[in-house]
This record gives C-alpha cells, sequence and structure tokens, in this order.
C-alpha cells in the first residue's frame, strides 16, 4: 500500500473548503504526516486516515505547518498511546519542537523523539528511505522524498522447474536471491529463475518553496510530485516576494525532473472555488498528468509496472 490522503490543501489561510498544510502517507506499516497545520487531526476524523501516525515529518516552522501538532500529540496522549512517536524538521527543530510539544502541563503517555534533519539524510524507515532536501523559502526548509525499498524480482516457477528445484523452501532461497543445492551436488543460482530487482516508488513532496534546482534533482523521474502552487501568473511578483511558487513553476519543475505525475497544492484563498487557472497553467509547462489537488482527494500509488 501507497496512498496518499490530502488533509490541507490551502495556503496560509483556511477555507471553508480547504484546512491548512497536511498530508497523510500510508506506506506498509509506516503512517507519515507530512506538516501538520491547525485542523489537521479533526481531517483524519474526517477523512478516516486513522490516528496511528509513526513518524510526522515537517518541511519548516511557519503556523500554519505546524501548529495543530500540539492538539493532535495531546489527543495521542488522552488515547493512551504507549508506541514512541518520531517527529522530524529542519533546524531549530529539536529546541522547537521540545518547546511546542513537550512542556505542556501534563507529561505525554508516549515518548517523541525528535529529530533535526540536515538535506541529504537517509533516514531509514519499514520499508523505505525518507530524504529531505533544501527548498528555498523566508526560513530554514525541507523538501521530503520517499523512495521505496527495491522489491524481489519476478520469480519463474517454469524455470525452476526446468532446472530441477523442488518446490517449498528452495523456492523461497531463490526468491531471496540466494543459491541453492540441489540433493545431486548441482548448485542452482537465481539469475535466470528470479528477475531482476524491479524498484520500488518513489514521491516528492515539497513544502513551502520557490523553484529551485534541488527540487529538481530530488524530484528526478518520480512518480508523483506534491508541488505547492501559492499564486497563478498575474502574481508572480508576489511569489517572488513571498518566496513561494506559482503553478507555471511547478510545471516547469515537473517538467524538468520528468516525473510521472504532478499534483498542485497549497492554493491561496484567491482560487479557492475555481483553481482551473493553476491546473491550466501548469499544464501548459507540464503537459502530462497534472492535478490539483483538493481536501479529502485520496491517490493509491501502484507500482510502476
Amino acid at each position: 500500500m501507497l496512498r496518499l490522503t490530502f488533509l490541507g490543501t490551502s495556503g496560509a489561510m483556511p477555507t471553508a473548503a480547504r484546512n491548512l498544510s497536511g498530508l497523510s502517507v500510508r506506506h506498509v506499516r509506516e503512517h507519515y504526516l507530512f506538516d501538520c497545520g491547525e485542523g489537521t487531526q479533526r481531517q483524519m476524523i474526517r477523512y478516516g486516515t486513522g490516528f496511528d501516525v509513526t513518524a510526522i515529518c515537517f518541511t519548516h516552522f511557519h503556523a500554519d505547518h505546524y501548529i495543530g501538532a500540539i492538539g493532535f500529540v495531546r489527543t495521542l496522549s488522552m488515547l493512551g498511546r504507549g508506541r514512541p512517536l518520531d517527529v522530524y524538521g529542519p533546524a531549530p527543530a529539536r529546541p522547537f519542537l521540545d518547546n511546542l510539544l513537550l512542556r505542556g502541563t501534563d507529561p505525554l503517555s508516549f515518548e517523541v523523539r525528535i529529530h533535526e534533519v540536515m538535506p541529504g539524510d537517509a533516514i531509514r524507515r519499514d520499508g523505505s528511505t525518507l530524504v529531505p532536501w533544501a527548498t528555498e523559502h523566508r526560513i530554514t526548509s525541507v523538501g521530503w522524498a520517499l523512495h521505496e525499498d527495491a522489491r524481489p524480482g519476478r520469480f519463474h516457477p517454469d524455470r525452476a522447474r526446468e532446472a530441477g528445484v523442488p518446490e517449498g523452501e528452495a523456492w523461497g532461497e531463490l526468491q531471496r536471491g540466494r543459491p541453492v543445492t540441489l540433493p545431486d551436488g548441482r548448485v542452482v543460482l537465481p539469475e535466470g529463475i528470479v528477475d531482476p530487482p524491479r524498484r520500488g516508488r518513489r514521491v516528492a513532496i515539497t513544502g513551502d518553496t520557490r523553484p529551485c534546482q534541488a527540487t529538481v534533482e530530488a524530484a528526478r523521474g518520480v512518480d508523483l510530485l506534491v508541488h505547492e502552487c501559492t499564486f497563478g501568473d498575474g502574481e508572480a511578483d508576489r511569489a517572488i516576494e513571498t518566496t513561494h511558487s506559482t503553478a507555471r513553476e511547478a510545471g516547469r519543475m515537473a517538467r524538468g525532473a520528468r516525473v510521472a505525475r504532478l499534483v498542485l497544492t497549497h492554493l491561496s484563498t484567491r482560487y479557492d472555488a475555481d483553481p482551473s487557472p493553476l491546473f491550466s497553467q501548469a499544464t501548459e509547462e507540464f503537459p502530462g498528468a497534472v492535478e490539483v489537488a483538493r481536501d479529502g482527494m485520496v491517490i493509491e500509488m501502484p507500482y510502476p509496472e
């Protein structure tokens, strides 16, 4: 499973239809939150993501991206959570999150493990690696890439039988890439019976940023790029002033990175009711698969093949 649920797709201000930044990503036994704006836990209830979050990954520490975490961790504690929660973010994550999450009047029922990350860190999780990269915003900020582990290649039972390999544990050894020794002393290698490993799925999430080469490199060839698009063409100067991106610039990033799919999020309130101009402008630059996210939108990511 690799499922994305958009919990908040508005910019710095919520609207009746769009909450502040929050993205739920479920992968195998992990449940990540990328940013946690005000009202995120209510959105999680509304859209049925569950509260079994294993890690929160912040892109930066502007209030519209983190303020919801205060109430969320307190709710988890009231529910009696016992397992630790990992929280990741760029500097000053350690002192900032320590004050934000751990200095309440009542102790939490679980451990919050705060990790301050640097661009390029490789954070091993269950079945994937999370990699932050440096984005360009008014304060220190990162984007997040999820690289799923490679999967074993396709196993060919007919070839195993032709090689005289009996069904059972020996087949399992070949599927795990290990040679097997038959009763007659012959050694059968997995090559030719098991195809080469298949690459895992890859997702990149920018957070707030100006278009930058680091995003192109981090998102190169990903299956899905989630890129902010606070503004349209008419607010290009405002985008520069506030260090955000336009939809057209997001399309250029997707084209430069040769991604398979682009999803636009973090919309200014002026596009709340009608985001079609953003869609059109991004599509002019990236005539591939483009969508404008909405709160509650779910994306199920298939395997590349």
